[in-house]
């Protein structure tokens, strides 16, 4: 059963323990920006949160695995079916996609596309990408998710990663990179939002995303308890 806050209460978060590595990295930039949150493994308390965090660091067809294991595939789904907002990081980001190059087993299928590897041009470009790469959003102002309102053009972001998304709809690409060729670096679907690159390695502007993220999950949250 899904708990929802009273309005006098602050907003939930859960960041989605699958054991990847990087999960407390993400749960302290969360609290350095004010959100009361919970590294959790548990179905309850994901259909308790206001807002979730899917990150990782590591391969897809484990992360899955993981997922299944702990029951977790289904309940992450009717969170995002439900409309409370999901912020995917890195491999979390590569999860929300129907299938991966990286493995087997299909993602979570909560955008339409695919998972490819990282072409290295014929060894000139190394694998895994690794690093600070300028990042273009695709909209200014109010045509962007208010998880990238504010952030500069050209902004530079930090990446670790092998695989890039293709989304099939190009409307859910919310930004890209260059890394050989243009890939892409974000996407938004309603309130699904996902970050190829490292926010909370990101340093200001990482915290920015997530300072956003925490803001635009407060807000929804006093809508719905309104």
């Amino acid at each position: 059963m899904s708990h929802r806050l009273t309005s006098d209460a602050a907003p939930r978060f859960v960041v989605i323990n699958h054991t990847a590595a990087n999960i407390h990295s993400v749960a302290k930039a969360l609290e350095r920006c004010g959100a009361d949150t919970v590294v959790s493994s548990s179905p309850a308390d994901l259909a308790a949160a206001d807002g979730a965090v899917l990150p990782g660091v590591g391969a897809s067809d484990a992360a899955m695995r993981a997922l299944d294991r702990l029951g977790l595939v289904d309940p992450i789904k009717e969170f995002a079916a439900s409309g409370r907002p999901l912020l995917g990081v890195c491999l979390g980001m590569q999860l929300l996609f129907e299938k991966s190059d990286e493995g087997d087993l299909p993602g979570l299928g909560l955008i339409q596309g695919e998972v490819v590897r990282l072409p290295s041009n014929g060894g000139r470009l190394k694998i895994p990408h690794m690093g600070w790469n300028s990042v273009a959003f695709t909209g200014d102002g109010e045509g962007r998710h208010p998880v990238f309102s504010g952030l500069p053009q050209d902004g530079y972001f930090y990446f670790v990663h092998s695989y890039a998304c293709r989304p099939t709809d190009p409307r859910d690409i919310a930004a890209t990179t260059h890394y050989g060729s243009e890939i892409c670096a974000a996407v938004t679907r309603g309130e699904i939002v996902a970050t190829q690159f490292h926010p909370e390695k990101s340093q200001a502007l990482g915290l920015r995303i997530y300072r956003n993220f925490v803001r635009h999950v407060a807000q929804r949250a006093a809508r719905v308890a309104s």
